[in-house]
């Protein structure tokens, strides 16, 4: 890298951001602006989440809570369970252990950067 740094760059931000910047410059105990500025740009990064997972996780654990409640009626008013009803919650809970792999899993890879 040169040793001359002749060329600038601008950016706005409001005043409450502006404030967050200052607060984490001084966090991180950097005095000069612009190397912080020169540091973030040049060597942060931005972690994107993609939600797809926990969604799906979401839909699943909404679809048991509701045969759930629906068994459990079905259970007070004829006073038995039913073998299909439990293996139906058991199919259900193994899905949703499956889609909470996948999201623990990309979580520990968010670490790892």
């Amino acid at each position: 890298m040169s040793s001359k740094r002749n060329v600038q760059i601008h950016f706005h931000v409001t005043p409450e951001e502006a404030s967050q910047i200052r607060e984490r410059i001084k966090a991180a105990g950097i005095r000069n602006e612009a190397a912080y500025y020169r540091k973030m740009a040049l060597n942060g990064y931005m972690i994107q989440v993609d939600l797809s997972d926990v969604k799906e996780m979401i839909r699943l654990l909404r679809i048991n809570a509701n045969n759930l409640n629906q068994y459990a009626r079905r259970a007070n008013e004829s006073g038995s369970v039913y073998l299909e009803d439990i293996q139906s919650l058991q199919k259900q809970q193994k899905l949703m252990w499956i889609e909470m792999r996948k999201i623990l899993e990309e979580l520990s890879k968010l670490g790892q950067h």
